[in-house]
């Protein structure tokens, strides 16, 4: 069956020392090989992975396009419908793409043009941050990066607060040079009853999930300055 036509959501590991048998179905290889147009949202650390999952791969018969937060919507639309009929791949720079990160703008124009969007297992730090979290699994939100501001981060964090309260799981980021901040914020404006999980460098070889209570939290802070993170209130 030709994969023509078809847009995949191609998941890439986590961590740099993840092992890729681990993380990375065997047929991903394959379909990496069949794709002729890929959206990334780096160009030099896709080849790189290409390389990586196949030493002989035909990078040089590839054609790739940027797809970041700064990329123009109308134009991502004008590209994908000029490469309608070529097999499209879609790859964040970590995880699964569409989230957190800008790979819905090529999924969400790929159905108005009725190409087969196929969605490719891999990786999550959302979801395994989530599953080892010992959290209401049932019923939860991500709300991806919290406000730079800090009065608005406070804000937010009352409101994920109040949030978790009601059995709502809420699972939120940041850039990994602000964890710090982050995890400060939280540690003086939760109540020390409340349990924050926190999952950093997630499948890594030095990978820390624990969830404990605030005022446990407070006896010990760690420091997650430069190491990816996801928290679970």
């Amino acid at each position: 069956m030709s994969n023509k036509g078809s847009v995949f959501l191609i998941p890439i590991p986590i961590a740099d020392d993840m092992s890729m048998s681990t993380c990375i179905p065997a047929d991903i290889v394959k379909i990496t090989q069949e794709v002729d147009v890929f959206f990334v949202e780096n160009i030099k650390t896709t080849r790189r992975y290409l390389r990586k999952l196949d030493r002989d791969y035909p990078i040089d018969d590839k054609t790739f396009h940027i797809l970041n937060k700064r990329s123009d919507e109308m134009e991502i639309a004008k590209i994908l419908a000029q490469e309608k009929g070529k097999t499209i791949g879609v790859m964040s720079e970590a995880g699964c793409p569409g989230i957190a990160d800008p790979g819905e703008l090529v999924v969400k124009h790929a159905h108005k043009l009725k190409l087969k969007v196929k969605p490719l297992v891999g990786p999550s730090s959302i979801l395994l941050a989530l599953i080892s979290s010992g959290k209401n699994g049932q019923n939860f939100t991500f709300n991806g990066y919290l406000p730079k501001e800090r009065l608005e981060r406070i804000k937010k964090i009352k409101q994920l607060e109040s949030n978790a309260r009601r059995g709502v799981t809420q699972l939120f980021m940041e850039t990994p040079f602000r964890n710090n901040h982050l995890l400060e914020d939280v540690l003086e404006n939760v109540d020390n009853t409340m349990t924050l999980c926190i999952a950093s460098n997630i499948t890594a070889g030095n990978e820390i999930i624990k969830t404990k209570t605030i005022s446990d939290w407070k006896k010990h802070v760690p420091n997650l300055n430069k190491k990816p993170t996801i928290f679970v209130l």
